[in-house]
């Protein structure tokens, strides 16, 4: 457990051993756990400064018990050994900046570029800390606010589509004519077909299947903007 990212669950259970208590014993009696010395403030926050590089990227995360918590990484590591360079409680920029603060200036100089979401406070603290660092601002995050603007989009299209059902309702009841709404070739309403278009909105044509694409076609033909916002999406997607 030194040596590789595996827990102490899984060690137990291949030398089928109680996980729980191996776990206290490594924690307790075998690691040098107690003697760290970031161990009275790492619940707020730690700090690595020789895994700086030339390229970072800053986010945040939320762990199992819903604290969120920035994390600063470093990109050369690739995920292994000195891939984090600090962990601070909370998002605020102020609180980061104190604590990147503590990185020798001259090591914080030679950072050159950091990948961050459109978070302000995170924009704040790259200021501020990596002064030479170019900000990049990660396509995944650009993505998904696409993504979620395509579902927005569907979801008022839904709403007036409703509201527009509503007065047909209350006009047939009044001229004593049962409301029959429109079906559409594959068989759904226009409400339908917004409400079951959600997920095929998340996905790339390439992985519809055939009654998606029916779907599709039938939506994009009613909504013209909704097929402009999704090609958008999808393009921004597509960039190797």
């Amino acid at each position: 457990m030194d040596n590789y990212p595996v827990s102490a669950q899984l060690v137990g259970l291949f030398f089928q051993v109680d996980g729980k208590q191996l776990q206290d014993q490594y924690k307790n009696h075998l690691s040098d756990f107690h003697d760290w010395s970031q161990k009275p403030h790492a619940e707020r926050w730690t700090l690595f400064p020789g895994n700086i590089s030339e390229r970072l990227s800053i986010d945040e995360t939320s762990f199992s018990n819903g604290e969120l918590y920035t994390i600063v990484s470093s990109k050369s590591a690739k995920g292994g050994k000195g891939t984090i360079l600090a962990t601070i409680k909370g998002t605020k920029a102020e609180d980061i900046i104190t604590v990147l603060e503590l990185i020798p200036l001259r090591s914080r100089n030679k950072v050159k570029e950091v990948t961050m979401d459109m978070a302000p406070n995170m924009a704040k603290a790259i200021r501020r800390c990596f002064r030479n660092a170019r900000r990049v601002v990660d396509r995944f995050h650009v993505q998904k606010l696409a993504y979620d603007a395509v579902q927005e989009l569907r979801i008022k299209y839904r709403w007036e589509v409703l509201d527009a059902e509503s007065k047909k309702i209350m006009e047939s009841r009044k001229g004593g004519i049962p409301y029959e709404p429109e079906l559409l070739p594959n068989g759904d309403t226009l409400k339908q077909l917004l409400a079951r278009s959600r997920h095929l909105l998340f996905k790339h044509p390439s992985r519809w299947s055939e009654n998606q694409k029916h779907r599709a076609e039938l939506l994009f033909m009613r909504f013209p903007k909704l097929k402009l916002a999704y090609d958008l999406g999808i393009a921004l997607g597509d960039i190797q």
